[in-house]
Formats: C-alpha cells, structure tokens, sequence
C-alpha cells in the first residue's frame, strides 16, 4: 500500500529562549499563540497550518539554515517595512519574480523565514 497524506499539519524551530522566541512571534510578528506545553512546545495558528517552536529538539541546531517556513501575506511591503523598523534580519532583500513577491528574513536565532506574496493573476 502506498501511503496517502492529506496535508502538513505543523513546521517546527528549534529555538534557546523561548521568551524571547514568544516576544518575536507573537509581538513582532504578530502572530497568535495556540497552544502551548510546560514553556518547552508553543504553536501559532497561521492560515490553517502550524508554525510550532520547541526548545527541546534534542540534536536540532537553532539557525542551522536549513528549511524555512514561508509566511503569506497580502500587505507585503508594508509588513517588509515594519520588520526592518524592528531590527529584523533580511540576508535576501525582496524580490519579484514575476510570479510572486518574497524575501528571507530571520528569527532572533538565525533560523530562516520566507515573506510572500502571490500575484493575482493566471496559473503560470
């Protein structure tokens, strides 16, 4: 039998301070706190998926930059601006590729993130 799957339920970061990851999440970001365990697991819904945070990934490297998670948006020069107005990293500055907008940007631990931004429009 080949096995089926229906859909990525979570992304997980390891992270070393999870305050400081939260601040960055939750109050850079944005993003709204699911849920939680004992200060060592913590989830943000995003659309219909999970970006999780974990500070006990044993073997896992914070911003090892490896994967990254991309994140949706539809303000997105707007939201480029705000996070340079809070100090956020951006080792590739946005582009257009004609397709879509993106930039990579990182958390306070080096682990990458994508910014994007599908144009409307016909399926290329």
């Amino acid at each position: 039998m080949q096995p089926t799957f229906t859909g990525i339920p979570f992304f997980v970061y390891p992270v070393r301070d999870m305050a400081r990851a939260r601040a960055f999440y939750g109050g850079v970001l944005g993003l709204t706190e699911g849920h939680s365990w004992e200060d060592k697991w913590v989830e943000y819904d995003v659309g219909s998926s999970t970006l999780a945070l974990s500070s006990i990934m044993q073997g896992a490297q914070p911003g090892a930059k490896a994967g990254a998670v991309a994140l949706e948006t539809e303000q997105f020069d707007e939201t480029v601006a705000h996070l340079k107005a809070q100090g956020v990293k951006f080792p590739l500055e946005p582009i257009d590729s004609g397709v879509c907008k993106f930039a990579r940007f990182e958390d306070p631990d080096g682990n990458h993130l994508v910014l994007h931004r599908k144009h409307a429009g016909p399926q290329r």
